[in-house]
């Protein structure tokens, strides 16, 4: 018998999924056992994946770990060992960046079974209840949460990614190898920040997007409307949670879509991975256009092969998410993947929650945050 060992992340979009894929692939394989394990989203995002690879043969991780794989030398060149045919068809089909997100140093170390990115969602039947429209600019946004109607992630990731988004709408320039954004940029950034949540119920700063979207989809009717954190399909999906919650593009500032940053996740496999030719091919399996459309999509997924955010099946199952998005998806922006980068995601996120929650200087923090990332890039 063949035995592979994977781990995930533990919810319905990181596990369902690829638990559907290993059982088909067993069917088709019966001297094949293949085992999902989880792990938290806290822990997909920080947990050192070098550990991971020393423990099971395929990982589903974050594109940032990236530099730290390549440094490590963990994961297994994918591009020596898959035809290039098949990698074309990847990289001709990735949602945004997705694919790209997983290709460092010449290598390509993970295949993007998922895209996801901050989008904006909303409970029409809510929004009616408040006299509401979907917002279409960031003014709009500040208006309904000045009415009571909006939610967004206030734990340490979610107000990061809520930062990297207004800085973008500013600058084209970050993490520029001097410093993370212009003093202006960073500034306005957080002061608008601290502006929206000021509107925003103080249990806002103890939810992640995932409790975000139980919020909007519960009895709740306090609020209705989340204008920018990590897109979920599930909630689109009839019989999920009490009330469906429906997909949107983010909304202009200043004339202009908001560039949200890319997440999603991606197959590797570990570099220590046993019965490589099989792992190979069910990572293949998992990640091909046919399968990211019906099994994988089908079962709580939510791709990163461009054939399902296209196909008019999973659009039925999701109510439209994927093409509602799609725009926000293809312009999202790619994060560093410099080794010690995730050093300063970690930290850098809860200087800022701490700021918007507390206040304080803005300068010192800024001056702070230029420090760390200048740390973490001298050690790349």
């Amino acid at each position: 018998m063949v035995q592979l060992r994977g781990i995930t992340w533990g919810h319905s979009r990181g596990y369902l999924p690829v638990a559907a894929t290993a059982q088909r692939y067993m069917e088709l394989h019966p001297d094949v056992t293949i085992r999902w394990d989880t792990r938290s989203l806290k822990a997909f995002g920080d947990h050192p994946i070098d550990t991971l690879a020393d423990e099971y043969d395929m990982l589903v991780l974050d594109h940032p770990w990236m530099g730290f794989a390549d440094h490590r030398r963990v994961l297994l060149p994918l591009e020596q060992h898959l035809d290039v045919v098949f990698l074309e068809d990847q990289a001709r089909n990735t949602v945004g960046q997705s694919h790209a997100s997983y290709h460092y140093n010449g290598h390509q170390y993970a295949l993007a079974i998922d895209a996801a990115c901050p989008i904006a969602f909303y409970v029409p039947h809510k929004l009616e209840k408040l006299n509401a429209q979907i917002p279409s600019t960031w003014e709009q946004v500040l208006k309904l949460a000045k009415k009571g109607g909006v939610l967004c992630a206030g734990n340490s990731t979610g107000i990061l990614m809520l930062f990297y988004m207004l800085c973008n709408a500013k600058t084209e320039t970050m993490f520029d190898g001097q410093c993370v954004a212009a003093s202006t940029v960073i500034q306005e950034s957080l002061e608008e920040i601290r502006a929206l949540f000021s509107f925003l119920p103080d249990y806002a700063f103890e939810k992640n997007p995932i409790g975000v979207y139980e919020v909007l989809s519960s009895g709740d009717e306090s609020v209705a409307y989340c204008p920018c954190d990590f897109g979920y399909s599930n909630y689109s999906r009839t019989g999920y949670s009490q009330a469906l919650v429906i997909s949107a593009d983010v909304v202009k500032y200043k004339g202009k879509m908001l560039k949200t940053t890319l997440g999603g996740a991606g197959l590797a496999l570990s570099a220590k991975a046993n019965h490589l030719e099989t792992a190979l091919d069910y990572i293949k399996y998992t990640a091909c256009g046919d399968i990211q459309k019906s099994v994988y999509v089908q079962n709580g997924g939510q791709p990163g092969h461009r054939a399902a955010w296209v196909s008019d099946e999973a659009n039925r199952i999701t109510h439209d998410f994927f093409r509602n998005t799609l725009k926000t998806l293809d312009n999202t922006w790619l994060r560093p993947r410099y080794n010690g980068y995730l050093e300063f995601q970690e930290n850098a996120a809860v200087m800022i929650r701490e700021w918007v929650m507390n206040g304080g200087s803005a300068t010192e923090l800024i001056d702070r945050l230029n420090a760390l990332y200048l740390k973490g890039v001298a050690h790349d």
